[in-house]
């Protein structure tokens, strides 16, 4: 029998205790009603305070030192866990979240996660809890494995906000997640770039944070099928020039190859290198568009033609999301953040002519 497990966090995993919103639902009352009871304010009403009290007796919600100071107020800290600090969009994320820490008057830890590859599951967990003993709430940027390991392991009666890939579908309101709409993003450029006159449009991906197809691919694939323009199998790239580097030799040497995608600018940069080498000119033999904008995207020889998506905002919204429940002002609820803005530089025109 298949059907809602409420046993289960919000990214599938098995929670490790019971959390102060399942006290909320058994008994009735608001989980800020619960955090009123664990702390014996003086407002709630004696049979409110007895009921909720008989749901924690019953579900077996364990009151550690980390939700009491939730409960309280009386932490003004938030922990970011992260895989990377140095990425544009890890880095920009970071940047939104300090900004509006600061303004809020919050201090900010940073965790940093093993690599994707480089950490199990266990790991992963003991860096979170360790997170979660300094007190205050988390956000995960989970853009990768280990960031998506990291949120599903967070304890469930921990506040958390996950910075996450595009869901492939929309999420239920217990998710607490925001995001850019990379697919949104994905399908403009390649729109561009077949409104130019290219057959196609060719792929360098940047690695999936669960190893689905991921959303910038997707949106890549839309904009083709609805152009009816043949669909050639996405070329797996890293996150570094060096990996656009490796793609775009491979693409160089198809003359059939006249417009390129890379999942972000750092691969656009490397494939840009690639084809200078090869003698193939930008954008006269193949066209390129990155992804992200990057500060260096602008001044690039030819200046480079991507998709803007704005992490600063994106970390702001994630601390202003988890900022609501810490203060006990705001629901959390998943949602988008920010429209992608194509911005057309030298980089991208018409394909050649055929002789």
């Amino acid at each position: 029998m298949t059907g809602h497990n409420p046993g289960m966090n919000v990214t599938g995993h098995t929670r490790r205790s019971v959390s102060i919103r399942d006290v909320a639902t058994a008994a009735g009352v608001s989980y800020q009603t619960v955090s009123r009871v664990i702390n014996d304010h003086p407002s709630v009403k004696p049979s409110t305070r007895e009921r909720v009290l008989a749901a924690i007796d019953e579900l077996g919600f364990r009151r550690n030192s980390t939700a009491l100071a939730l409960a309280s107020g009386r932490s003004r800290a938030v922990t970011v866990l992260t895989s990377n600090t140095t990425h544009y969009g890890y880095a920009s994320v970071l940047q939104g979240i300090e900004e509006a820490a600061r303004a809020a008057s919050y201090t900010v830890g940073i965790g940093v996660l093993e690599s994707a590859d480089g950490a199990d599951e266990a790991d992963v967990a003991a860096q979170v809890q360790r997170s979660a003993d300094a007190g205050g709430g988390l956000i995960v940027i989970a853009y990768d494995p280990a960031g998506v390991r990291a949120l599903g392991a967070v304890p469930a009666e921990l506040p958390v906000v996950g910075v996450v890939e595009t869901p492939a579908s929309p999420p239920g309101d217990d998710r607490p997640w925001v995001w850019a709409d990379d697919r949104e993003a994905a399908y403009k450029a390649t729109r561009h770039l077949l409104s130019l006159g290219h057959e196609t449009v060719h792929y360098v991906a940047i690695p999936s944070s669960t190893r689905r197809t991921s959303a910038r691919t997707t949106g890549w694939q839309q904009a083709l099928k609805e152009a009816g323009a043949p669909q050639p199998r996405p070329l797996q790239g890293s996150w570094g020039p060096a990996g656009g580097h490796a793609a775009g030799l491979k693409l160089a040497g198809n003359p059939d190859v006249t417009a390129i995608l890379c999942g972000n600018d750092d691969l656009a940069l490397g494939v840009i290198r690639a084809l200078h080498e090869t003698g193939r000119a930008i954008p006269g033999d193949v066209s390129v568009a990155g992804f992200d904008d990057a500060p260096h995207s602008a001044y690039l020889t030819p200046s480079l033609t991507t998709v803007r998506l704005d992490f600063t905002g994106l970390g702001r919204s994630a601390f202003a999301l988890l900022h609501g429940v810490l203060e006990e002002s705001a629901q959390i609820a998943p949602h988008p953040v920010s429209v992608p803005e194509l911005i057309v530089r030298e980089s991208s025109g018409p394909p050649p002519e055929r002789g």
